[in-house]
């Protein structure tokens, strides 16, 4: 994919799983977004070629999740 389409598609997916982060969480937008892109789930998805692009909003979502809870996460086997 080129570098372009994929950073859209990144703008397009972080603000929806930062929205779930924030229904799911007692955290603010600015806290959300700062919890996600410390996240290993964030770390994955900025990489191509791991596919988690691929995923829905609330795929990722429950992967952070499951990191926070647990502080790992498994790859879904669609990724």
């Amino acid at each position: 994919m080129e570098k372009q389409k994929f950073e859209a598609m990144l703008m397009l997916l972080v603000p929806q799983v930062i929205h779930l982060i924030t229904e799911n969480y007692p955290y603010d937008e600015v806290s959300a977004t700062k919890e996600f892109y410390d996240s290993e789930v964030y770390s994955f998805l900025e990489q191509e070629d791991t596919k988690l692009w691929h995923l829905s909003a609330l795929t990722l979502f429950n992967m952070f999740d499951e990191e926070k809870k647990t502080g790992t996460f498994i790859f879904p086997e669609e990724a």
